[in-house]
């Protein structure tokens, strides 16, 4: 049996997924690591021994991400072979949705968008500072949190209302065009002074889902793309889905968060030589 390994070397997180040459998915796994070069070695040793992969059974090993330029030297001897992430991301969203196109969205510390369609070359389409970094900055400021799972922890229990100011509350008209009166009209723009920090918290992540979802949403109309397809770590967050169908009904648009979708760039690296 012959694996192709991927590896996506982040900012503070490291994964690691394999392909046999027949197309079946070993399933991908991720450790966290402030230093990039023991993030790699340890996913690697946790990856083989979980499953059982000896050296001579990896046949290639395709590395992509922020920190792939730390390495270097071949992995325990073998060569690296370094990757677009662009290219990573586009392939592993249209994967993982089972799509032949697709805007891809690739929500980490900042956002990453891809235009990608099978057989063609992958355009990556621009991106915004806007993502899990953003999250977690304000909310340090704003909460005194800065864990991701403490600041979903919180926004579980929040509300909108004492946040966001929304089209119903500045118009009892409708809007043409518009087809929500819920659809935020000013994020923070109707903050009360009685907000908790669990309203703040739900507010924090309304406004980056939203400001990506709108970017990825005029990117589709651009192109002329329907599908968007939703990746990164930052979709794992379960308060994504209730703002990713709400758009879906307004927009007449088909966000997608398919299975594994913190997992479509490493999975991208590997697909890059099958």
């Amino acid at each position: 049996m012959k694996v192709i390994i991927g590896i996506d070397v982040g900012g503070s997180t490291t994964k690691i997924v394999g392909f046999e040459r027949s197309g079946k998915l070993i399933e991908p796994i991720f450790v966290k690591a402030n230093d990039p070069i023991t993030a790699v070695y340890g996913a690697f040793g946790k990856f083989t021994d979980e499953n059982q992969l000896e050296l001579k059974n990896i046949e290639k090993v395709m590395v992509t991400g922020v920190g792939s330029s730390y390495l270097t030297k071949p992995l325990y001897g073998l060569e690296c072979h370094h990757v677009s992430e662009f290219n990573c991301i586009g392939l592993g969203g249209l994967y993982l949705s089972g799509l032949d196109k697709a805007i891809v969205v690739s929500m980490g510390t900042g956002t990453a968008l891809v235009k990608a369609e099978r057989g063609k070359k992958i355009e990556y389409l621009g991106g915004t500072g806007i993502g899990g970094g953003t999250l977690s900055g304000l909310a340090r400021k704003m909460l005194g949190v800065t864990d991701i799972q403490n600041i979903v922890e919180l926004a579980s229990s929040g509300k909108l209302s004492n946040v966001d100011l929304r089209v119903c509350d500045i118009t009892r008209k409708d809007i043409p065009g518009m087809l929500s009166s819920e659809l935020t009209a000013a994020n923070f723009g109707n903050l009360s002074d009685l907000a908790s920090k669990n309203d703040l918290a739900l507010g924090l992540i309304n406004m980056i889902f939203e400001s990506v979802a709108m970017l990825a949403l005029f990117a589709s109309r651009d192109k002329n793309i329907g599908k968007i397809v939703m990746t990164g770590n930052m979709t794992t967050i379960p308060q994504a889905n209730d703002i990713f169908d709400s758009l879906n009904k307004t927009f007449e648009v088909d966000y997608i968060v398919p299975h594994n979708s913190q997992f479509a760039t490493v999975i991208g690296a590997a697909l890059s030589e099958l």
